[in-house]
């Protein structure tokens, strides 16, 4: 019988594998005033991190219908995806993590609130289709971060229990919800974000990947055993 690997790991998205704090912000910002609407930086910085459709019920004046806001979502979206198709802003280290991971013999996965076309995209343009193949979105929980869902869908994707799994954030909301899974987290303070805000992970990395490794991943991890 296969010995069931040690740990396993779990990828938030954006601030994580791809550094995409600018192009969200800026097609966030352009979709609200195409429907006469202005959205600080401040405003879009409460919602960063989590689905768009819950930031839209909670932010908006009048709140819109649902049909309205799958519309709007789905505009912004395909928005972000052309932005980022010109200029892949890759997290550096991101890559090279998942392929010493995936080398390691570490299951893996995406627990991301965007789409689940932006998390098709990340992954091919990482090159990693192979290497992460549970992939969970936004679209396949009922409740997104900070409740717990999302991460608990992709421990059960890879069959790691929860008190094995380490969870990589860059959102509070993230952080919350890597918690509130039971897992180990660690914070990944990217743009739009400050340590103070991520004080809750068991430990933090500044900026990139680049001094994550297999190791240090499973230092998180080795306690919960």
């Amino acid at each position: 019988m296969n010995q069931q690997p040690e740990f396993g790991v779990i990828f938030d998205m954006d601030g994580v594998l791809v550094d995409s704090y600018a192009a969200h912000f800026i097609t966030w910002r352009d979709s609200c005033r195409r429907h006469g609407r202005d959205c600080s930086e401040a405003e879009f910085l409460v919602g960063f991190g989590r689905t768009s459709r819950e930031f839209i019920r909670d932010t908006w004046v009048n709140p819109p219908d649902d049909d309205w806001i799958a519309a709007f979502d789905a505009e912004k979206e395909q928005r972000y995806r052309d932005h980022i198709a010109h200029s892949f802003p890759a997290m550096p280290g991101a890559r090279e993590l998942i392929l010493a991971l995936h080398a390691a013999g570490i299951p893996m996965a995406i627990g991301s609130s965007g789409p689940p076309a932006n998390v098709q995209d990340i992954v091919r343009h990482l090159q990693v289709e192979q290497q992460i193949s549970v992939r969970i979105s936004g679209a396949d929980v009922e409740r997104g971060k900070p409740h717990p869902d999302v991460f608990l869908k992709a421990a059960a994707g890879i069959g790691i229990p929860p008190a094995r799994c380490v969870v990589l954030e860059d959102a509070p909301v993230g952080v919350e919800a890597a918690l509130a899974a039971g897992m180990k987290c660690l914070g990944v303070v990217s743009a739009g974000r400050t340590p103070d805000q991520l004080q809750h992970a068991h430990q933090q990395v500044a900026d990139n990947l680049l001094s994550v490794t297999v190791e240090l991943l499973r230092s998180l991890t080795a306690s919960a055993h």
